[in-house]
């Protein structure tokens, strides 16, 4: 299959070389440096989202925020020139894999849809390792019979992929993800807290915990982070910052308090005040420390 890839940072670039790895043709964009992964396969490189969009039957679209997947698509040269120009051969497929404004996402399709093409959000967790692994969760919200085309594509990148529902679903799919992982990091960073000043080993706790009920995968890799000061990122508070903003804005407009993610935002606002915001999500245990004045070590 001829893909267009458009976004090769973190998560992009590994995600676009499993496809090209199991043997389709892409064609790609990128802001700056082709990465070196992707620079070294029989990638085509494209100097715009337009071109990407007239060469791939499918486009998949992997960048930080709602207004950059606005911008690649109907932006300057964007992906919408790139459908209009595509002539009457077959009907074109639009993925955006991005964490964005679900309300937003259900614009964009209805856009996407009126220029002929279809439309899924396919938003993902697992982090930089689940990107390399090709074991990340894939949430999907589009037609089924559109998220049946390209299952193939997400069984490369992923291994639980959901279609949960229409349109914009599987971006609200990805928010309340965003919401368990924040305020479980936020647990295990008070819990281990606690654990320290207390003067027991939080190593040795987290091990023991391990074991019991508050077992999880957040206690096991971010806990162990927390207590071995690992904070190079594999997902960025910035990034977490926005997407608990998506759930903030949600919640003013469906009229629902979310009062604990209120407060996990708060503690990420807290990391990025203190210029912390390209380490990983972890490290909003730094906020609570910063109230305890103690490190959890």
């Amino acid at each position: 299959m001829k893909i267009g890839f458009i976004g090769l940072g973190i998560m992009g670039a590994p995600m676009a070389l499993h496809l090209v790895n199991a043997g389709h043709q892409l064609f790609v964009n990128t802001i700056g440096k082709l990465p070196d992964s992707i620079a070294s396969t029989n990638a085509v490189p494209c100097a715009s989202a337009e071109e990407v969009a007239r060469n791939g039957e499918v486009i998949i679209i992997m960048v930080p925020d709602t207004p950059d997947v606005e911008l690649v698509l109907f932006g300057k040269g964007g992906v919408a020139a790139g459908l209009q120009a595509g002539g009457s051969g077959a009907r074109k497929i639009v993925v955006d894999m991005s964490s964005i404004s679900p309300i937003a996402t259900k614009a964009f399709a209805q856009k996407i849809n009126a220029l002929g093409a279809d439309y899924i959000d396919a938003p993902v967790s697992g982090g930089e390792v689940g990107a390399k692994a090709a074991s990340l969760t894939i949430m999907c919200g589009g037609a089924e019979a559109v998220f049946e085309k390209v299952r193939p594509l997400f069984e490369k990148m992923g291994k639980n992929i959901t279609l949960v529902g229409g349109n914009g679903d599987g971006q609200t799919t990805k928010v309340a993800n965003q919401i368990i992982v924040a305020l479980t990091i936020a647990a295990v960073g008070e819990a281990l807290l606690f654990a320290s000043k207390a003067g027991a080993d939080p190593a040795k706790v987290r091990q023991a915990l391990m074991g019991g009920f508050a077992s999880s995968r957040i206690l096991e890799v971010h806990g162990e982070r927390m207590i071995k000061r690992t904070f190079a990122p594999g997902f960025r508070i910035r990034l977490h910052q926005k997407d608990l903003n998506l759930a903030l804005q949600g919640a003013r407009e469906l009229g629902v308090a979310l009062p604990q993610t209120a407060g996990a935002a708060q503690l990420m606002q807290a990391c990025a005040a203190n210029g912390m915001v390209d380490l990983d999500h972890s490290a909003l245990v730094k906020a609570l420390e910063q109230m305890a004045a103690h490190e959890v070590a």
